[in-house]
């Protein structure tokens, strides 16, 4: 995509967030009223575009990889979901387009901030080294996403470890810590966390997953080392010797883009639509700033962004009845304890995109009638639900959008 066709873009994204803020009209009864009428077959879109997200890259390949296709599909499953919402409802769908204008925005100008940001160097691919680098990887996830900072990092680690012959596995924990697992403590970490934020949940909630975060992280961590540090003992003498020679301090290009960052989590704690402007502009100002060449050693294009704006598009949309359903009728389900959400979440967010399985057991949860702490749920299910999601999204190349592109970018590097 052009510079300046991103423009157009912004301007129409801010108004559309103009003329939506605002218009929730007695949201919460006109929810129930309609998750309550709505029936069961509404929920089969969701289904169906789930399905088509999991199965399609792996059965039509040739056809999937084009944004072109994807859009084409996505509008045949979730066009006609939208049109009957939007009869039974109109502000359902104005409300649920808000928080994906919202959710867009984010992601948008968070992967392409850190597109300008490219991290030279080649450290010794010590076990410690790769070690710290997963660690760090699992910090810097939560400031700019898991998306972000798997883009930033995947590349160094693999430079750096590219005078090696058994490193089958680190792309794999990657995907573990950086992609997944380490963007657990803010809403900015992991897309399903943002969206609970648009729903009402705290910014700074997430923090009270600490324990969980160390826990995880630090399990992970202790396998990779051990498991790194075996497959470096079958290493050769003479390549150990390369990757030390190789050494190469590490530098980082692009480091303006780090204030761009904070200016757009600074953004998150205003309203829309002036928080989605500003995460705009700082998008906008990070990619005409940001040297070619720069660009060029990320391999920087908006092919991964553009399929993730248009495949949740449909998500979105199609997703409407069944979060209505559950929130309104969820204590039918017989899913009450914190143990079936943490489950359940992460069974789905295996193999299915971690985001939307996220809003589903949320609104489930408050579906109970509880009446908790937090968006009307006890605090144990909404961890649950967020460590399910966060954590097993690692488990397949579905579960999450940056273990895509670590895939992708693995197998180019051979």
């Amino acid at each position: 995509m052009k510079a300046k066709r991103i423009f157009p873009v912004a301007v129409m994204l801010i108004l559309f967030g103009s003329l939506s803020f605002g218009s929730e009209v007695d949201a919460l009864q006109k929810e129930q009223e309609l998750g309550l009428s709505l029936p069961l077959w509404t929920v089969l879109p969701f289904i169906i575009m789930l399905l088509t997200l999991a199965i399609t890259p792996l059965t039509h390949g040739h056809i999937w990889e084009k944004n072109r296709n994807k859009a084409i599909i996505t509008a045949i499953i979730s066009i006609p979901m939208g049109i009957y919402i939007a009869f039974l409802d109109y502000h359902e769908l104005i409300h649920v387009g808000l928080e994906y204008f919202s959710f867009i925005v984010l992601l948008g100008s968070l992967f392409t901030i850190s597109g300008g940001i490219y991290l030279r160097g080649d450290l010794r691919g010590t076990p410690l080294v790769n070690t710290i680098f997963l660690a760090v990887g699992s910090i810097f996830a939560n400031f700019i996403g898991t998306t972000g900072a798997s883009m930033v990092l995947i590349r160094p680690l693999l430079k750096t470890n590219s005078e090696r012959r058994y490193t089958y596995h680190i792309p794999v924990f990657f995907i573990f810590i950086v992609s997944n697992i380490g963007g657990l403590l803010t809403p900015l970490g992991d897309p399903p966390l943002f969206l609970g934020y648009l729903r009402g949940v705290p910014f700074f909630w997430t923090l009270r997953l600490i324990p969980e975060w160390l826990f995880a992280v630090s399990i992970v961590l202790l396998v990779f080392y051990i498991f790194d540090r075996m497959a470096w003992k079958k290493e050769k003498t003479e390549d150990l010797l390369l990757d030390l020679a190789s050494r190469e301090l590490l530098s980082i290009d692009g480091k303006r883009n780090f204030i761009l960052l904070a200016g757009v989590i600074a953004a998150v704690f205003l309203k829309t639509p002036i928080r989605e402007a500003i995460m705009i502009l700082m998008a906008v100002l990070a990619y005409n700033l940001t040297p070619k060449e720069y660009h060029e050693s990320n391999k920087f294009t908006f092919h991964p962004i553009v399929e993730v704006a248009v495949l949740f598009a449909g998500i979105f949309t199609t997703m409407v009845p069944a979060l209505l359903i559950l929130k309104a009728r969820g204590a039918e389900f017989g899913i009450t304890q914190p143990w079936q959400f943490f489950w359940l979440t992460g069974s789905l967010s295996s193999f299915l995109d971690n985001a939307p399985t996220y809003l589903t057991f949320l609104s489930l949860a408050q579906g109970l009638g509880l009446h908790g702490s937090v968006v009307g749920v006890p605090e144990i299910l909404l961890k649950a639900v967020s460590t399910g999601a966060v954590f097993m999204g690692a488990n397949s190349y579905i579960g999450n959008g940056p273990n895509f592109m670590v895939k992708a970018i693995c197998e180019e590097r051979g």
